[in-house]
């Protein structure tokens, strides 16, 4: 009976990957070549393989989170082990930390809840108003500046400001997603901008791949797509016969 019952999560966890709108089938499908041809172009190393591989799985998450898909607490948990490796041999140390916090606030409260995460997130999301925005703002600012000091302080990390205004925006929409706001994407579109940034500018100074720059690439379209067909906001939800907001 108790191995059924792992068969059976196994392939319920498997279904999850079904359903999605196209345009994040679509999205996977390129994000998947891209990685691919520079894992090829490259040598062949522990980090480019780890990176590659958190890449795929991170890509995976993302756009499992857009379609409000429980298995992206697995795949979180799995690329923020290779995210973690990459920003140590980066010495991109906030990115981490912000690996972590994303493990904290996202992957293990979804496996943990991981049968009634779908719809429990589908039918209780809530949107900010002016005191929540107020909090956010200002909770992101001030993550920024105290983790943007004592990286630079305490440790060798060659763009602690970079670093830290990533990480600030990337753990406040953790948090937002922990609390199931859909203003989450405001953030996480700006986490993917900042995050090409930090990695664009660690992978000029020889520090990385190009991969992880192309991820958060990847990320900032999965953000905007999120916009259009996610059941975060309205439009989606209409796509799928789902309550408004």
């Amino acid at each position: 009976m108790e191995t059924t019952k792992k068969q059976n999560y196994f392939v319920w966890l498997w279904n999850q990957l079904k359903g999605w709108p196209v345009q994040n089938y679509m999205l996977f499908t390129f994000a998947l070549g891209f990685q691919l041809a520079l894992l090829i172009q490259n040598h062949f190393t522990s980090v480019t393989v780890i990176t590659f591989i958190g890449t795929i799985l991170g890509t995976l998450c993302v756009l499992a989170i857009n379609a409000t898909k429980a298995i992206n607490g697995w795949l979180g948990l799995i690329s923020a082990a290779c995210f973690i490796y990459a920003g140590w041999s980066a010495k991109n140390y906030l990115s981490i930390f912000e690996q972590i916090a994303y493990v904290a606030t996202l992957d293990l409260p979804v496996i943990l809840a991981v049968r009634s995460w779908n719809n429990d997130t589908k039918n209780h999301l809530r949107k900010f108003g002016g005191k929540q925005w107020l909090i956010a703002i200002i909770g992101t600012l001030l993550v920024y500046v105290i983790s943007g000091y004592l990286i630079g302080k305490f440790t060798n990390d060659p763009r602690p400001w970079i670093d830290a205004v990533s990480f600030a925006i990337s753990l406040t929409a953790g948090v937002m997603c922990f609390m199931r706001y859909n203003n989450q994407y405001f953030w996480w579109l700006a986490s993917g901008i900042f995050q090409l940034i930090l990695w664009g500018v660690t992978y000029a100074q020889g520090d990385a791949t190009l991969a992880m720059a192309i991820n958060s690439s990847i990320y900032v379209i999965n953000d905007i797509l999120a916009f259009t067909v996610s059941p975060w906001f309205n439009s989606g939800r209409k796509k799928l016969g789902l309550k408004k907001l």
